[in-house]
This record gives C-alpha cells, sequence and structure tokens, in this order.
C-alpha cells in the first residue's frame, strides 16, 4: 500500500470533511419540501457517502477507513470550538447570541449521536463495498454503490434518531422520520449515481488506482497500514 496520497485523494478528502462539518451546521433548520419535513443537513450529508463510495472502490477501504477518522475527528474538532465559543460571554453590544448558540449549541446527547451514527454508517457503507466489490470481481459498481449506502444509511438513522431524540418525540413519529431518511438518502445516491459512475471512472484513469482489499485487516481502530 502506497504511503502517499494523490491530489485526486486528497480532494475528495477535504470534500469529505467540509460535508460532515457542514451537515452539522445545516441540521439545525427544518425544511419542508413537497409536504415533507426534513433537516437541513439532507442537502448535502448523502454526498459524504457517494465520496465514501469513490474512496472504497478506487483507494479500498483502508484509505475509506483514513478518511472516516479523519471526518470523525474534524467534526469532533468544530464541536467542540463551537461549544467552547458558545461558553465565551458576549460582548454587551452584541445581539447576536441567540442565533448563534441555536446553531453551534449542540446539546451533549446530540453530539454523541450524530458522530456515533457518522462512525457506524460509515465505516458499514466502507466495508460493503469492499467485500462486494471482492465477490463481484469489481463489477457492478452500480449495484454496489446503492446497496452499501442502503445499508450505511439505515444503521445512521437507527443510531441517530433513537440516541438524539428518544423520549423526546414519540417512537411512531421516530420510525416515521428514520424511514423519510432513509429512503430520501438512499433515493439521493441513485439520482446522483451517473455523476458517480463517471467520477469514479475519471479517478482510475488519472490516478491509476483499483484497489481491491485481499487479506486486509477491517479492523476499523487500524489505521497503522494505510
Amino acid at each position: 500500500m502506497k504511503q502517499k496520497v494523490s491530489v485526486p485523494f486528497m480532494l475528495l478528502g477535504i470534500l469529505f470533511n467540509v460535508c460532515l462539518i457542514a451537515a452539522n451546521l445545516l441540521e439545525t433548520k427544518v425544511i419542508q419540501v413537497c409536504g415533507i419535513t426534513v433537516t437541513a443537513g439532507l442537502l448535502v450529508f448523502p454526498v459524504s457517502y457517494i465520496i465514501n463510495d469513490c474512496i472504497a472502490e478506487v483507494w479500498g477501504f483502508r484509505k475509506a477507513r483514513l478518511i472516516i477518522w479523519s471526518g470523525f475527528a474534524m467534526n469532533f474538532f468544530v464541536v467542540m470550538l463551537g461549544l467552547a465559543a458558545v461558553a465565551l460571554p458576549a460582548a454587551p453590544f452584541w445581539e447576536g447570541e441567540e442565533h448563534f448558540n441555536f446553531v453551534f449549541g449542540m446539546a451533549p446527547r446530540i453530539v454523541v449521536a450524530s458522530l456515533a451514527a457518522f462512525l457506524v454508517g460509515s465505516f458499514l457503507n466502507a466495508y460493503m463495498m469492499s467485500k462486494m466489490k471482492l465477490a463481484s470481481g469489481g463489477r457492478h459498481f452500480s449495484l454496489r454503490a446503492i446497496l452499501s449506502t442502503v445499508v450505511g444509511e439505515t444503521a445512521d438513522s437507527l443510531i441517530f434518531f433513537p440516541v438524539a431524540f428518544g423520549g423526546i418525540i414519540a417512537w411512531q413519529e421516530l420510525l416515521l422520520m428514520m424511514c423519510i431518511q432513509i429512503i430520501l438518502k438512499s433515493m439521493y445516491e441513485v439520482v446522483i449515481l451517473p455523476v458517480t459512475i463517471r467520477v469514479v471512472g475519471l479517478i482510475k484513469r488519472i490516478d491509476g488506482s483499483d484497489v481491491y482489499d485481499e487479506g486486509i485487516s477491517y479492523k476499523v481502530w487500524k489505521i497503522s497500514d494505510i
């Protein structure tokens, strides 16, 4: 495994981190489109799964694992900075404290729910992509991308909503919200799939990489074999 990283890998890694941080901030707004109520984070969060698919497909599980942990670290860092800023006293003349605190003053259970759901969902997505690529001999990328996203997004929703809102929102409402999120995020993957296919093909040609994860460790905490 090469110890260096290419420009396409670096750019996808940056975009992955930006999408995660943006999704957390956008989650503070609830939007309604065609009668369906979701958080604004839905606009960008599924992009992280698409990038996850691209990285796992081109560079394999180990590089995807590196990007997932970097995304977790940067997300945690931004959350901590936000909480620290909220804790600091505001200037007497500043009138935006209430709105600032609303965006950056995330409740601890929301932070835990978000980070835990991201880790589990992202690693399941990368694992499924890796295993299915080996099993299929690299064929059927479209099917692999969709199935891995469904698995990852389902795990993400099953963890986030009960941890974040259990005991606050009725369980029937939580189940409905989970189902809507899973369906919409998976549909996002299907709609954008033609673009994903072309991006993966372009990266493979530019970078010259097409990794098959034979005999690797899938331990999520093991990043020394990057």
